[in-house]
């Protein structure tokens, strides 16, 4: 039989508190109230005294109202039911399907032993060339996509969705605007990957708690395909979201805050959720990107500042594209040297000869006289904004290495690239067609 307690001694905001005994942390519990019931889970232990997040906020909940504890954490059902399905924050159907009940998991479990872990090794192909062939993402990454405010980021996340040679696609939609939500929906119907996709959604207009439960349903559920042989790629928008209602969750509680308001364990909490990505021995992996919005561009704000201690690596999305000097892949050398064997020789030729672009168009900009190498400079680099840096760009990475060829032969003769003879006899291409 499970405890029912009916003295509730504090309601502030979404959380209450009431004086209970021999209960866990994280332990869910049923608030029943005259407007029915609603989950709640224990987010602070001080003595006899139970402090509990209620899910659909605590509006309606009164002194005398019962909480009954249930005795284990919230757990959410898994397995191939879930593919093509949308659930809300706290894992209920918005897609008037059936309720499912059946293999449930615990949800905020500790993340996997390192000793399970393999190195990762194998390359999440996206058909993006600025991720592809510079930032190569790998299988049990964690990565951030570093933004502001009215980049295409979910955009970006959708394409990636449609395009990644992975097997199960898991959205976590934190404080969506419900448009947001509605073209991941379409978008990945419409191109014919919302079968292998399960979505948890919380807009902007649900409760705040429910946003914290986001990730971690999301990487639950991820973690039971994993161990099932499954490759999971799991995308989180925005965690800037998550931050602010941990943020909003800390003040309610009237906990000392940190820096700019956010709570001392900002960092825990990010690392808790990202250090679930893995690749696991014999089984599947779990490979993680998550937006990170930075409040005017600042990237020494909280939330961006403490992910890049946490994560291997950002993309950094910038005027529509992701910019190649903000944005790095700590794990791409695992990988790129596997692909082929000009991969590394274009990857940093390009790189090299954009850096000296962006110094001649300053340069331009500042009114010096321009040499015939600044002038090959400059059509190499709108050639590349235009050919590798635009989101439109759909190439694999084959297409991307002899694209990258051909805009070097384009633009430079064969001594002006650096690359060695080897290289260039193999490779350099016969016919070129100049714009």
């Amino acid at each position: 039989m499970h405890k029912v307690y009916t003295n509730i001694i504090q309601i502030a905001g979404d959380v209450i508190t009431v004086e209970a005994e021999g209960v866990g942390y994280m332990e869910i519990a049923r608030v029943s109230t005259r407007r029915g019931t609603s989950l709640a889970q224990v987010i602070r232990l001080d003595g006899k005294k139970v402090s509990l997040q209620v899910f659909a906020g605590s509006r309606g909940v009164s002194t005398g109202d019962e909480v009954r504890f249930l005795g284990h954490p919230m757990r959410i059902a898994s397995g191939s039911d879930l593919l093509g399905r949308i659930f809300n924050g706290s894992g209920a159907a918005m897609d008037k399907g059936p309720a499912l009940s059946q293999n449930l998991v615990d949800i905020g479990g500790p993340s996997v032993n390192p000793v399970k872990r393999i190195i990762p090794n194998k390359m999440v192909r996206t058909g993006i060339p600025m991720i592809d062939l510079f930032n190569s993402l790998v299988e049990s990454q964690k990565l951030p996509v570093f933004s502001v405010a009215g980049e295409p980021y979910n955009g970006l996340l959708a394409r990636i969705a449609i395009q990644a040679e992975v097997d199960i696609i898991i959205l976590g939609g934190m404080g969506l605007k419900y448009d947001d939500y509605l073209f991941f929906r379409d978008t990945l119907q419409k191109q014919g990957a919302l079968s292998r996709s399960i979505f948890f959604i919380h807009t902007a207009a649900d409760p705040t708690v429910e946003c914290l439960l986001v990730p971690d349903i999301s990487l639950a559920v991820a973690e039971q395909f994993a161990l099932n042989g499954k490759r999971v790629l799991v995308l989180l928008t925005d965690m800037t979201n998550f931050c602010d209602a941990l943020k909003e969750i800390s003040i309610t509680m009237e906990q000392v805050p940190s820096n700019r308001g956010y709570p001392g364990d900002l960092y825990s909490q990010l690392a808790a959720r990202y250090e679930k990505a893995v690749d696991f021995e014999g089984a599947g992996s779990i490979t993680i990107l998550a937006a990170t919005t930075m409040p005017g561009d600042d990237v020494t704000h909280p939330v961006p500042d403490n992910t890049g201690y946490i994560t291997e690596g950002q993309f950094y999305l910038k005027g529509g594209v992701i910019e190649p000097f903000g944005s790095l892949s700590r794990l791409k050398q695992q990988v790129n040297g596997k692909t082929r064997a000009d991969h590394r020789t274009i990857m940093d030729t390009m790189i090299q000869l954009f850096a000296s672009y962006r110094e001649a168009l300053e340069k331009q900009s500042m009114g010096f006289q321009m040499s015939s190498w600044d002038n090959k400079l400059l059509k190499y680099g709108r050639l590349f904004e235009s050919e590798m840096m635009s989101l439109e760009v759909n190439i694999s990475l084959e297409n991307a290495l002899d694209r990258g060829w051909q805009l070097l032969a384009e633009c430079f003769t064969p001594e002006e690239t650096g690359i060695k003879k080897s290289m260039i006899e193999q490779y350099w291409p016969k016919t070129v067609v100049s714009r």
